[in-house]
């Protein structure tokens, strides 16, 4: 790809989006939070402040930053924390997130749009978090001589960096001053283009993240009075239409001993109904009253307190491999617990890792994971060592953030 083809590019994205958004809510959000961006920007920085930038494309990639920004802000109190997103899913989730002083959706690719957002901002330091790269930013940035770094990396083979057609993708790449990648594959790969003097291989943040959160674990007494004591429970979480399929037929297998809390991706109503008519026994988190209840399944019917959940269970479920692929399974996997999900993971590391760890399992239809549940019960020495796997692997990757900071102090980038 040419500088010519990326204009393209970027000419027929924004005519695709002003097409979308005549009925697509997301592409909607997308064009309305970028209206008058740079007037907004302007009174948001009139003051002149000391700023570190921190860009996330989407939801995913902010969880992958969260601890670096927090760890910054307390490093750095002087400094603002500017945090931008690309994608609606990333900025509504998190436009009130407290750990960042200001929170804008990222202005729209191009030479003008580069220039006019960098002399407004004017970062002493700026970081992108692992999948994004704009060629005017990434060149607007390095011309104005900011240092620019990126974290939480990750490159495979089939990537167009790799590619003899991905030219002005490892002329972004030279953009950066240093990358932190998560493997020892990403390193290699970088290095065989000619970037081994500027790589760190640094890990996930996320597992510095996840490890926070559990090290201070915050109760639910709603669900606490729903478990009423139980110790036999699954907690699902980030479920769709084919997971929650399965588990309702693991459940019916399992019998009314076991308790299923459910986390559904999607919590529409539309598909909290269908999730209703699968589990007929099910009680809306929502709707739980004080005492005991006399189902088996809850239902998650809120956001925000998923990665709570997870403490409470015997074993875990993560949603999306019969579909795009899992979601986290750090969040589960933290609290020492057996994770269990679908087949379509491959693209995940932590993924793989778990499941060579003895920590996680694959399966295919609740027969699979039935199989498994019945070898924990007839020996529960297997449930241990696989809940003993998850906590280990989680607490070995630690320490990327560290290393992060370790380089920005080192190299006096703030």
């Amino acid at each position: 790809m040419g500088v010519l083809t990326y204009n393209i590019f970027l000419f027929l994205f924004r005519i695709g989006i002003a097409i979308a958004s005549l009925f697509n809510p997301k592409a909607q959000l997308w064009i309305r939070g970028r209206k008058d961006i740079f007037p907004r920007l302007r009174a948001a920085f009139a003051h002149k402040p000391a700023v570190i930038w921190v860009h996330c494309a989407s939801l995913g990639e902010f969880e992958q930053g969260r601890p670096l920004i927090e760890a910054l802000k307390t490093a750095y109190p002087a400094h603002e924390i500017l945090l931008t997103f690309f994608s609606p899913s990333g900025y509504e989730n998190r436009k009130n997130y407290q750990g960042a002083d200001h929170i804008f959706y990222l202005p729209a690719d191009g030479a003008s749009a580069a220039r006019e957002f960098l002399e407004i901002v004017n970062p002493a330091l700026v970081i992108f978090v692992k999948y994004e790269f704009w060629y005017y930013y990434l060149k607007k940035i390095k011309y104005r001589e900011m240092p620019l770094i990126l974290v939480s990396a990750l490159f495979w083979e089939k990537m167009s960096f790799f590619k003899w057609y991905g030219a002005l993708q490892r002329k972004m790449l030279t953009r950066f001053d240093h990358l932190f990648v998560q493997d020892r594959e990403s390193g290699r790969l970088l290095s065989a283009i000619g970037l081994g003097d500027r790589i760190t291989v640094s890990g996930d943040t996320r597992f510095d993240r996840v490890a926070a959160i559990a090290a201070v674990p915050a109760p639910i007494p709603e669900l606490e009075r729903f478990l009423d004591g139980n110790s036999k429970v699954i907690v699902a979480g980030s479920t769709w239409p084919a997971d929650e399929t399965l588990l309702a037929r693991v459940m019916d297998a399992l019998g009314a001993d076991w308790k299923l809390v459910l986390a559904p991706h999607e919590i529409d109503e539309k598909h909290l109904l269908q999730v209703e008519a699968t589990f007929p026994q099910a009680v809306r988190f929502t709707r739980f009253g004080t005492g005991p209840s006399a189902g088996n399944v809850l239902l998650i019917d809120n956001i925000g307190m998923l990665s709570r959940l997870y403490q409470y269970a015997h074993l875990t479920y993560i949603g999306g491999g019969f579909g795009k692929g899992i979601h986290n399974t750090l969040e589960a996997a933290v609290y020492g617990r057996p994770v269990f999900f679908g087949p379509v993971h491959q693209k995940f590391r932590e993924a793989s890792g778990l499941i060579n760890a003895g920590a996680a399992f694959s399966i295919n239809d609740a027969e699979g994971m039935l199989e498994i549940l019945r070898g924990f019960n007839n020996n529960p020495s297997l449930w241990q060592n696989s809940a003993d796997a998850a906590a280990a692997y989680v607490q070995q990757n630690r320490g990327a953030t560290e290393t992060i900071l370790g380089y920005i102090r080192e190299k006096k980038l703030l």
